[in-house]
């Protein structure tokens, strides 16, 4: 049910872009990615985890993660670009169907019980976050476009370059921590929670810049072996 609720907030999302409400568009990709994170484990949870249920999970994420963020993006920013600005779009969205259709065949051919500690390239609904950074950085300087269309139009294509690359992206699935310092994670989630009421696009823009930072290092960083890539993804990493 929950992918299910997360393809029809990707899909209401594009209605609400073409209607020129950005801002609903973004919190309604938001809301698909907090849905599509929390799916996986609900059905680990509750031990209903099926075939057709990682294939739907999959086909919403194109959707909701590659189709929607483009045509948002596209709508925002690169229709005066015409088919210049249409190509990113496309290479963004292809990138992302590539992705998700390399994450497919992982998932089959890799031993689950092995040890996995990341990903390789950027996730999807990470890469629909990173790709919506020049949307968040508009929205909390309160400015309808302060980028220019072609560059807008070249990190998009690069940001769907990140998602089929090669180099290792870390894995938050299996982040722990020492039970003292528990207390302090509640308190930094809760800060968290607050700065998202109270400045939303601000700190979206600052969670986009600190996981490209992460990404930036990864990039420098040996290349994994298979083995060591995780096979399931939920957000913040995804598909």
């Amino acid at each position: 049910m929950l992918t299910v609720g997360a393809l029809c907030a990707g899909v209401t999302a594009i209605r609400f872009a073409v209607e020129g409400e950005f801002h609903a568009a973004l919190l309604l990709i938001l809301l698909a990615a907090i849905m599509d994170g929390l799916d996986g484990r609900l059905a680990r949870l509750l031990r209903s985890e099926s075939q057709i249920g990682a294939e739907l999970d999959s086909l919403c994420d194109f959707v909701n993660f590659g189709v929607a963020p483009g045509l948002i993006i596209w709508l925002w920013a690169l229709q005066d670009m015409r088919s210049a600005g249409w190509i990113a779009v496309l290479i963004y969205v292809v990138s992302c169907l590539l992705r998700l259709a390399r994450f497919n065949i992982g998932n089959r051919a890799i031993d689950k019980g092995a040890e996995k500690s990341g990903f390789q390239g950027v996730p999807s609904p990470a890469g629909a976050l990173l790709a919506f950074l020049p949307m968040f950085v508009a929205f909390a300087l309160d400015k309808p476009q302060p980028f220019n269309d072609g560059l807008i139009a070249l990190y998009l294509a690069f940001v769907g370059a990140m998602m089929i690359g090669r180099f290792r992206t870390p894995s938050f699935k299996k982040l722990s921590f020492q039970a003292e310092y528990v207390r302090y994670v509640f308190v930094g989630f809760a800060a968290l929670v607050a700065a998202l009421l109270a400045y939303p696009w601000a700190t979206l823009v600052a969670l986009d810049l600190v996981y490209a930072s992460i990404v930036v290092v990864s990039l420098f960083r040996r290349a994994p072996k298979p083995a060591d890539l995780e096979v399931e993804e939920d957000l913040p990493d995804g598909h």
